[in-house]
C-alpha cells in the first residue's frame, strides 16, 4: 500500500509543495501508513523530454503502482501546471487503472475553485484512475491554516479513499 505525491510546480519545495505533502499525509495516516512518497517533478523537468529518460521512467513506474496518487499543481491560467501535464503525457489511456487519485490545486484566486474537477479530474480519469473523493483547491491566502483545510477536507475524502 503507498501514497505517493506529485508535484507539479516548477519551483520545487514552496506552498504547492507543502500543499501536497499535507494531503498525502492525511491520506497515508487515514490508511494507517507512515509518510507518503513526494516527488518534485521539478528535479526531473529536462527529462520529461528526452523519451525514454531512465530518470523519467523510475517514478512513473513508481506512480503506477501506487495505490493513491496525489496530483498537486499550482493554478496556471485557470487549469494545471504543463510540467504536470508533460510527466502524465508518459502515460497511455487506463495505464493507472487500479489507482485512486485525488488532484489538488492552489491558485491566488477563488474564480478557479473548480479546476481541479473540471481539469485535473478528467485527466486523471483518461488516465484510468478512479477519483473517489472532490479534490482540494486550495486558495494560497488559505497556506496558514494548511493543517485544518487539509482537516476538514480529509474528514469527508478519506472515507471515500478508503473503501
Amino acid at each position: 500500500m503507498s501514497v505517493v505525491v506529485i508535484i507539479g510546480n516548477p519551483s520545487p519545495g514552496g506552498r504547492t509543495s507543502r500543499t501536497g505533502a499535507a494531503v498525502g499525509a492525511a491520506i497515508a495516516a487515514a490508511r494507517g501508513e507512515g509518510e507518503a512518497e513526494v516527488i518534485e517533478l521539478a528535479t526531473i523537468a529536462g527529462g520529461l523530454f528526452e523519451w525514454g529518460n531512465p530518470a523519467v521512467a523510475e517514478l512513473t513506474a513508481k506512480v503506477a503502482a501506487a495505490d493513491v496518487i496525489v496530483a498537486t499543481s499550482p493554478t496556471f491560467k485557470a487549469t494545471y501546471s504543463g510540467l504536470l501535464k508533460a510527466f502524465l503525457d508518459n502515460y497511455g489511456n487506463d495505464a493507472l487503472a487500479g489507482c485512486k487519485a485525488v488532484p489538488v490545486m492552489l491558485g491566488a484566486a477563488p474564480q478557479h475553485a473548480l479546476a481541479p474537477e473540471v481539469h485535473l479530474r478528467p485527466l486523471l480519469v483518461e488516465l484510468g484512475a478512479s477519483v473517489p473523493s472532490r479534490g482540494l483547491y486550495m486558495l494560497e491566502s488559505q497556506v496558514d491554516e494548511l493543517d485544518s483545510v487539509v482537516a476538514a477536507w480529509a474528514e469527508k475524502a478519506t472515507p471515500l479513499l478508503l473503501g
